[in-house]
Parts: structure tokens; C-alpha cells; sequence
């Protein structure tokens, strides 16, 4: 699976997964690979990319945004983050 971590000023993620945690409105979620198509409100909280079943690859903090999953491919649009 495809993810992308995008802030207003620049790019912090780009490359292949395993999957994805993150902090939905209504509550943390994960996304896998092949999800089913989805649009989410993120609020403020930790977006962790795990590169295996048990394994995170890196950790980022966000101020809130949106992500929407399709087509095997996840892309955060996050008002801001930084890497934690």
C-alpha cells in the first residue's frame, strides 16, 4: 500500500507500507492494505506508519486534516506535523 503525509508546506512522507494508524474524529482507526474507498476528518494526534504486522516506521504528530483512501494508495492532508 501507497502513503502520503502532505502539510501545506511540504511533503513528510511518501513510499510503501504496511499500513497506517490514524486519529479519526470519532476515534483512531487503521488502514490496511486494499481498504475499501474512505474520506476521513483527522483531529489532533499521532499518525503511525507500521512497515510490518508490528513494526512502526516513523510516528507524526498532526494538528488535524483529512485522509482519504483509494485505490490501495492513503494520502494525509494534515494542517501541520511534525515528526515524533
Amino acid at each position: 500500500m501507497e502513503l502520503e503525509i502532505l502539510t501545506p508546506e511540504r511533503k513528510l512522507y511518501s513510499g510503501e507500507v504496511y499500513g497506517v494508524q490514524l486519529p479519526g474524529i470519532n476515534g483512531s482507526f487503521e488502514v490496511l492494505d486494499k481498504h475499501a474507498p474512505l474520506v476521513s476528518a483527522l483531529k489532533e494526534g499521532k499518525v503511525k506508519i507500521l512497515k510490518d504486522k508490528s513494526t512502526a516506521a516513523a510516528t507524526y504528530t498532526i494538528t488535524g486534516g483529512f485522509a482519504e483512501v483509494l485505490n490501495n494508495k492513503v494520502s494525509v492532508l494534515a494542517e501541520g506535523a511534525i515528526e515524533s
